[in-house]
């Protein structure tokens, strides 16, 4: 199997939880001068959709009107490999471990108050789960003040590259040295290839296949 098929995430549940993870997504317009312009957004996946927030006016708007094509991206770097885990003086053999979902699709303004209500309180449930907030209803004003702009996916692929190409044994050498370097996203990193860490070192408790 070639790498770049091992790398693609075939699990749409995994896509959909990865997205509902993370805080900040990049959708892609053209300007009026046809060159692309990348924005960085709070966003919710509800119902297989991207749903954002935007003051009423300002250049992306401009940009879906005149067309309504765009793109979206998430990732995340779990974890920077260092050269000298592979070898210790050629620095081309630096990595990263990471996850990343790219979505092609057509924009939408939602102009449904339901629809709008449903979009904004699902961002404040992804975004403050402490809760604290009164839920906003179809009737109110604020609804009026707030664009939301809706991205019906045409295409959704992710990749992700936590050592699922690797054999055991190689997985395993590579959870230990990332546990020994000990970076501040180490725990994490390793929970996301399959690891524990226990009193005894590392323990695999999972095959990292998406």
């Amino acid at each position: 199997m070639k790498l770049v098929g091992r790398l693609e995430i075939k699990s749409y549940e995994k896509i959909k939880e990865f997205l509902n993870q993370e805080h900040v997504g990049r959708v892609a317009s053209i300007d009026e001068n046809g060159y692309p312009q990348v924005i960085p957004m709070n966003f919710s996946f509800v119902n297989d959709a991207i749903y954002m927030h935007s003051f009423p006016r300002g250049e992306k708007l401009e940009n879906i009107k005149r067309n309504f094509k765009v793109g979206f991206e998430v990732d995340r770097e779990l974890e920077f490999l260092p050269s000298y885990f592979s070898h210790p003086t050629n620095a081309s053999q630096a990595d990263t471990l990471y996850i990343s979902v790219v979505i092609k699709g057509e924009s939408v303004f939602v102009s449904d108050d339901a629809e709008k209500a449903l979009a904004l309180n699902e961002m404040m449930k992804k975004y403050q789960p402490e809760g604290h907030y009164d839920p906003l209803q179809n009737n109110d004003l604020v609804l009026d003040e707030v664009a939301v702009i809706k991205i019906i996916p045409k295409s959704i692929k992710g990749k992700y590259k936590i050592g699922q190409h690797m054999d055991s044994s190689s997985r395993a050498i590579l959870a230990q040295k990332i546990f020994e370097k000990n970076s501040p996203t180490a725990k994490s990193t390793l929970k996301v290839m399959g690891f524990e860490i226990t009193n005894d070192g590392l323990k695999m408790i999972d095959e990292p296949v998406w």
